[in-house]
């Protein structure tokens, strides 16, 4: 009888506070056939995503098919929100809603369900999204890094990032200078993506040194989805091979600062066997365009983790056909033309106070640096080789 009342109160006062969405939604691992929501809610619940066709009808004028977030059969209870959709037309708009359902007894075996949080499409417009497609004829993508905190820098770089003008959007390393607390990364960059582009265009992340730091490091593959499971990856959108690369950290592993904890020679060297396949593979060589994404640069930089990424990737990237390679790490801005210094590809590496938008296609690449006034800073022309 004392736990029926306990129960019964627990119930009355959750139905009472409701249950909201704290961060979100995010766009992640999109391709051509699927992609990922991710958001956080303040209360535990059991997630889900109804998506429609972008066909002009009313998001409410037949039953949506609805997506759960799933694991080894059952349906998930937690804050964190990850929930796939599958079985999709390459290079299609959807519309999409989110739904979160407060579990608000999870001990006993049959969890009592309390109030729903859900995005409203009778009063405001769905969320919209386009699957990628490798037959489109340019990418159009902005990129960011070391931005260590600063959302309102962060706000002013990427301002005007709309589905209309991008398709995709990288945090190129280093969005914080430590991962610390859920409450952290959300205020510091997934609460400001989400409210700016997120929602309807896909954030790509690129792990850098700093993302290794901090007591909640462990944890950002909850927040992080990628399309292979790793932070480091391939996917194709329009005419470009887009290969993104794990840096590591930047000092040798039995550094003090790592509290013996680092092993990040032996990742790398794995890291570097995937990159041999992938340059092999026909993926990667029969794309008109390759640009690969990295947080510390091969060149201009003397540290540990340099070195590894000199003597590690670079060797499986001379000779590939690569195109671009976007880096950050030294808050400074340098751009080395192809064959100009030891490597047969353009290196363009971002400062941490400016935004590289680019847009490629089969003639080639251009890409503007802005700065956070807006501004154009530079402007790079790289020809199809």
């Amino acid at each position: 009888m004392k736990k029926l009342l306990a129960i019964l109160l627990l119930f009355s006062a959750a139905t009472a506070r409701g249950i909201e969405t704290e961060t979100g939604p995010y766009l992640q691992a999109v391709g051509e056939h699927e992609f990922t929501v991710v958001w956080t809610t303040d209360a535990d619940a059991v997630a889900w995503v109804e998506v429609a066709p972008d066909d002009g009808s009313d998001f409410y004028a037949v039953e949506r098919p609805r997506y759960y977030q799933s694991e080894h059969g059952r349906r998930t209870i937690g804050r964190v929100h990850r929930v796939t959709v599958r079985g999709l037309e390459p290079g299609t708009c959807y519309r999409y809603r989110i739904f979160a359902q407060q579990i608000l007894e999870r001990e006993s075996s049959h969890p009592i369900g309390g109030r729903v949080a859900a995005s409203r499409v009778y009063k405001h417009e769905p969320y919209r999204m386009t699957t990628l497609d490798a037959s489109r004829p340019k990418v159009r993508f902005s990129v960011v890094n070391d931005i260590h905190g600063n959302d309102s820098l962060l706000c002013r770089l990427l301002d005007g990032v709309t589905r209309a003008n991008t398709d995709l959007v990288f945090f190129n390393g280093d969005m914080t200078s430590s991962v610390d607390s859920e409450e952290q990364i959300a205020r510091a960059y997934l609460g400001p993506a989400s409210k700016l582009f997120a929602s309807e265009v896909p954030l790509v992340m690129v792990r850098g040194n700093h993302e290794n730091r901090g007591t909640f490091s462990y944890r950002l593959s909850d927040y992080v989805v990628t399309p292979e499971g790793r932070f480091y990856y391939m996917f194709r959108q329009g005419p470009v091979c887009f290969v993104v690369l794990d840096c590591g950290e930047d000092k040798p592993d039995n550094d003090i600062e790592y509290s013996g904890l680092a092993d990040f020679d032996r990742y790398r060297a794995e890291q570097a066997e995937w990159l041999r396949r992938a340059v092999a593979s026909d993926e990667f060589r029969n794309a008109p365009l390759r640009i690969v994404l990295l947080h510390i640069p091969p060149l201009h930089y003397d540290w540990h983790g340099g070195h590894e990424v000199q003597e590690r990737f670079m060797p499986l990237l001379q000779g590939a056909g690569v195109d671009l390679l976007l880096c950050g790490h030294l808050h400074r801005a340098f751009y080395t033309p192809a064959g100009e210094d030891r490597y047969d590809f353009p290196i363009l590496i971002n400062s941490n106070r400016e935004c590289v938008r680019v847009e490629a296609s089969a003639d080639g690449i251009v890409a503007e640096v802005r700065d956070a006034a807006g501004k154009v800073t530079r402007n790079i022309r790289i020809p199809k080789r």
